[in-house]
C-alpha cells in the first residue's frame, strides 16, 4: 500500500508541475529560512559554555543606587577580591583588568593587540587550553606572558617561543609561559595574550595604592564556586560586602553566572531584563511564521487544484477507498513535499551562508555530523508535512463522490478557511513591512542626533609614554605646518566613557552621593571637539583651574542649579567650582540618555589625543605628515589612529545588524507570501472561468474583469490592515521603549504599510487576473 501512495504522489507532482514546483520552492525558502535562524540561534546560545566548569562561573558586579536609580556596574573595588576569598563556598576568585590594547614586539615583529592582565587563577577557572606551558605555573611569575596560538605566530613564525622574551610597551621584559588556543568566537572574554595580576601591580603604581581602597571601583572581578547549589548562600553572605567597608556606599553585590552573560546582559533596577535573548526569541518566532506562511501557501496552492483532485477522490469513493486511506495519500503526498523541501532547502543554506556569515560575523556551518540536526530536520519535515497537508486531506476526503462526479464540491463556506489564512498572510506581510520602516527610522534618527561637538576631522591617536613626554614639541610641529588647527588630551575618546565618579554638592536633597561621567581633559578640548559652551569658559593657562570643573546641561539639571557658575562640587574628598556649562555631549549610546557629565582638568590623566585637521585639507597627505612626526618622537610604536566619525558609527553596528536581519527574513516571509496569493489566485480564475466567459460575452472588458478579480483581494487586505494595525503599533513601541533617545510611531507609518500590502497583493494576482480576462470565452463555455 505505500508503494501505491508514493507512486500516485509522485504521478501527481509530475502531474501538476507548476503547482509542485512552487509549493516545494514555498517549503524550502521557509525552511530555509528556519534552518539559518537556527544555526544563529544556537551559536548565540553556546557563548562561553564551552568552560568546563560554566555553572560555577560567576562575575561580581556593583548594585548602585545612584541617580535616584539602581545601576548595575562591573566596576568592582580591589580589596573584595581577598574578603571574597575568604568565603568558604567559594573555589577561586580573579580580578582582571579592563582588556587594552598593548604593544608586544621580538626583534623586528610588532604587533600592537588587545591583551589582559590576571589573577594566577584565571586559567583554572576558565577553559582556555595550553598548548604549551602550565596551567598551575604559566601565570605565577611577574613577568610571564601567555600568547594565544596566532599571537605567537605573528610574533616568532615557526620559532618555539616557549621562553623567548617579549618587549611589552617598549618597557617591560616578558618571558613567554605558555601558549594558548585561540579564543573561541563564542566567548564572552577576548584576548591575544595574557599576563599575571602582579604585573599591573608592577606596571602601575595607582594599582598598589588602591589595593585597600574601597572607594576605587576599577576592576574585574569573577568567582568560581565550589557547589553551584551554593550561589543563594554565597550571594546571601557577601550582598552587603562593600557597605560594611565603604561606609558611603550603597552598593549590592550581585553575581551574574556565566551562562547569561551574552543572553541576559542588560540590566534594569540592579536585576538582567534582557539582551540577545531578546533577538534570539524574536528570530525564533519569526522563523516559526515564515514557516507557518509556507505551510498557509501549500494548503492554499493544494486546494486550487481542488477540482481537479475531486474528481479523482469520487472515483477512488466510488471504487470503495476508505476516508482514512484518502486522508494518508494526501497527508504522504505533503509530507513527500516536505522532505524535498528540506532537500532543497540544505541546498539553498549552503548558498546562501557565506552571504549570512558575513552579515553575523560567524563561521556558522551545517552540522551534517550532529544526530541532533536530522532529528530535529525530522521532525520539522513531519509537521510541516502534516500541518500544511491536513487541510486539503480532510478537505478533499470529505467529498460526496455523487456529488463531485457531477462537478458540485464545496459551496460558499469553503472558500472562507482559504481567505482567512490569506489574511493572515496578508498580516504578518503588514507586521512586517511595520516592523522594516520603524528599524530604518529609529536609525536614521540616532544617527541626525545632534551630539553636541563636531565630529568631522577628528583624529583619535592612543597615549604612549613617547607621546606623551614630547606633546609640546609634537603639538608645536603640527601647529608650524599648518596640519592640525588644535590638540588636546583626555582620558577617554569623544566617543567612550571611561569613567564614572561619585559626587554632591551643597543642596543635595539625599545623603547618597550622585554618579557622574568624568572626563579629564587638558587645555584646547572644547575648542578641539568644537564644543560651544553655553555659559562660562573653558580651561585656560590665565587661570588656576586644577580646582575648576565644567557640567554638561543634564549634570545642571540633576543639581537643580539655575545658575551654576561659581557653585561649589565635592568630587573624591576635593572641591571644585563650576566655571562653565557646555550642551549635552553624546559619547556613548546614541539611543540612550546623556549621562550628567563633569570635565577636569588634570593633563596627566591620558589615555588618548584629539587632533583637529582642517577642513580642505588632502587626507592622504596630511596623514603622512603627521605619521612621519609622531614617529620621529615615538619610534617604538607604529602609528594607528581612528577617526571619530567612524567610531560614532560603529555605535550603530548592533541595531543595523538587528535591522538587516529583520529586513531578509521579512523579506522572505513577502515572498512566500506572494506566493500564497498567487496559488489564491491561480484557485479564483479557475473555479469563475465560466462566469469571466459569460461576462465577456456579454461586453465586460478586460479591465472590468480585472478589477473583478482583484476586488477580492482588495477586502482580504483591508480586513487585515485592521487587524494587524493596532498590533503592530502595541508591538514596535514596546520595543522602542527601550530607547530612552526614540522616534514615534506616526499613524503615516501604519497606513503605508498597508499601501504597499495592497500593492504587493495586486501585483502579484494582476498575471492570473489578466490571464482569466484574457482568455478566449468560447473555450471556457465549451466546458458547460
Amino acid at each position: 500500500m505505500l508503494r501505491n501512495f508514493l507512486l500516485i504522489s509522485l504521478r501527481n507532482l509530475t502531474k501538476n508541475g507548476v503547482f509542485s514546483f512552487i509549493n516545494i520552492f514555498g517549503l524550502a525558502v521557509g525552511m530555509t529560512s528556519c534552518v539559518l535562524i537556527m544555526l544563529w540561534t544556537e551559536d548565540e546560545k553556546s557563548y562561553n559554555l564551552f568552560h568546563e566548569h560554566s555553572e560555577h562561573i560567576y562575575s561580581v558586579k556593583r548594585n548602585v543606587f545612584a541617580n535616584d536609580e539602581i545601576v548595575t556596574d562591573d566596576a568592582m573595588p580591589l580589596p573584595s577580591v581577598e574578603a571574597l576569598r575568604a568565603d568558604a563556598g567559594i573555589r577561586y576568585v580573579v580580578p582582571t583588568d579592563w582588556a587594552v590594547d598593548h604593544l608586544l614586539n621580538y626583534k623586528d615583529q610588532k604587533v600592537i593587540q588587545t591583551g589582559m592582565y590576571v589573577g594566577q587563577e584565571f586559567l583554572q577557572m576558565f577553559t582556555f587550553p595550553l598548548r604549551s606551558g602550565s596551567i598551575a605555573t604559566a601565570l605565577k611569575d611577574p613577568s610571564a606572558i601567555v600568547l594565544t596560538a596566532s599571537t605567537a605566530e605573528a610574533l616568532f613564525g615557526k620559532e618555539d617561543p616557549m621562553g623567548k622574551v617579549v618587549r611589552l610597551d617598549d618597557i617591560h621584559d616578558m618571558t613567554v609561559t605558555g601558549v594558548l588556543d585561540d579564543v573561541p568566537s563564542n566567548s564572552s572574554l577576548s584576548f591575544h595574550y595574557l599576563m599575571p595580576f602582579s604585573a599591573y601591580e608592577n606596571a602601575q603604581p595607582w594599582v598598589r595604592n588602591v589595593s585597600t581602597q574601597w572607594e576605587t571601583n576599577a576592576f574585574l572581578v569573577y568567582i568560581q564556586l565550589h557547589d553551584a547549589a551554593a550561589i543563594n548562600d554565597v550571594a546571601k553572605r557577601n550582598k552587603n560586602l562593600i557597605k560594611q567597608n565603604a561606609t558611603a556606599s550603597l552598593s549590592e553585590l550581585y553575581f551574574h553566572p556565566l551562562k547569561d552573560w551574552r543572553l541576559l546582559s542588560r540590566f534594569s533596577n540592579g536585576q538582567p531584563v534582557g539582551g540577545s535573548i531578546e533577538f534570539i526569541n524574536s528570530l525564533i518566532i519569526v522563523g516559526g511564521f515564515i514557516l507557518l506562511i509556507a505551510c498557509i501557501n501549500f494548503m492554499n496552492l493544494a486546494t486550487a487544484r481542488s477540482e481537479r483532485r475531486a474528481r479523482e477522490v469520487g472515483i477512488r469513493k466510488t471504487i470503495g477507498s476508505m476516508r482514512i486511506q484518502l486522508i494518508a495519500q494526501f497527508i504522504l503526498e505533503s509530507i513527500l513535499i516536505a522532505a524535498m523541501a528540506f532537500i532543497l532547502a540544505v541546498g539553498f543554506t549552503e548558498i546562501s551562508l557565506p552571504f549570512f556569515n558575513n552579515i553575523v560575523g560567524r563561521d556558522l556551518t551545517i552540522p551534517y555530523d550532529s544526530f541532533t540536526f536530522w532529528k530535529y530536520a525530522l521532525i520539522v519535515v513531519f509537521i510541516c508535512g502534516v500541518v500544511a497537508g491536513s487541510y486539503p486531506a480532510f478537505y478533499l476526503s470529505s467529498f460526496s463522490p455523487g456529488k463531485v462526479l457531477k462537478g458540485l464540491t464545496g459551496g460558499r463556506r469553503s472558500a472562507l478557511p482559504r481567505k482567512i489564512l490569506v489574511s493572515l498572510q496578508f498580516s504578518f506581510t503588514i507586521f512586517q513591512i511595520v516592523g522594516t520602516i520603524v528599524f530604518y527610522q529609529q536609525i536614521k534618527h540616532g544617527m541626525e542626533r545632534s551630539l553636541g561637538y563636531d565630529r568631522d576631522n577628528l583624529l583619535m591617536i592612543d597615549q604612549t609614554k613617547d607621546i606623551t613626554k614630547n606633546i609640546t614639541p609634537i603639538k608645536e610641529e603640527l601647529l608650524s605646518q599648518g596640519l592640525i588647527t588644535s590638540l588636546t588630551s583626555s582620558n577617554s575618546p569623544i566617543t567612550s566613557l571611561y569613567a564614572h565618579m561619585n559626587v554632591t554638592w551643597p543642596g543635595r536633597e539625599t545623603s547618597t552621593k550622585a554618579s557622574f561621567a568624568t572626563v579629564a581633559v587638558s587645555y584646547d578640548y572644547m575648542k578641539t571637539m568644537g564644543i560651544q559652551p553655553i555659559e562660562g569658559r573653558d580651561f585656560d593657562p590665565a587661570h588656576q583651574d586644577s580646582a575648576s570643573v565644567i557640567i554638561n546641561e543634564t549634570a545642571a539639571k540633576l543639581m537643580n542649579l539655575e545658575k551654576p557658575l561659581g557653585e561649589r562640587v565635592l568630587w573624591d574628598d576635593k572641591e571644585l567650582t563650576i566655571v562653565g556649562v557646555v550642551p549635552d555631549i553624546m559619547m556613548t549610546n546614541p539611543y540612550a540618555a546623556v549621562d550628567p557629565t563633569m570635565f577636569i582638568f588634570d593633563p596627566s590623566w591620558v589615555s588618548h589625543y584629539t587632533l583637529r585637521i582642517p577642513k580642505g585639507k588632502d587626507l592622504p597627505e596630511t596623514l603622512a605628515k603627521i605619521e612621519t612626526i609622531f614617529k620621529k618622537y615615538n619610534p617604538a610604536y607604529p602609528f594607528t589612529y581612528a577617526f571619530a566619525d567612524e567610531q560614532f558609527d560603529q555605535k550603530f553596528s548592533t541595531i543595523r545588524f538587528i535591522g538587516t536581519m529583520a529586513n531578509i527574513f521579512s523579506f522572505l516571509a513577502i515572498v512566500i507570501s506572494c506566493l500564497g496569493l498567487f496559488g489564491l489566485a491561480a484557485f479564483t480564475a479557475e473555479k469563475r472561468t465560466k462566469e469571466i466567459g459569460i461576462r465577456k460575452v456579454l461586453g465586460a472588458s478586460v479591465t472590468q474583469m480585472v478589477m473583478l478579480l482583484s476586488r477580492e483581494f482588495s477586502k482580504l487586505v483591508f480586513i487585515a490592515f485592521l487587524f494587524t494595525a493596532p498590533m503592530a503599533w502595541f508591538a514596535f513601541n514596546m520595543w522602542l521603549n527601550r530607547f530612552p533617545y526614540r522616534i514615534d510611531i506616526h499613524w503615516m507609518i501604519i497606513a503605508g504599510a498597508g499601501i504597499i500590502a495592497l500593492a504587493l497583493a495586486l501585483i502579484t494576482v494582476s498575471s492570473q487576473a489578466l490571464r482569466a480576462a484574457l482568455a478566449n470565452p468560447v473555450n471556457a463555455l465549451k466546458r458547460e
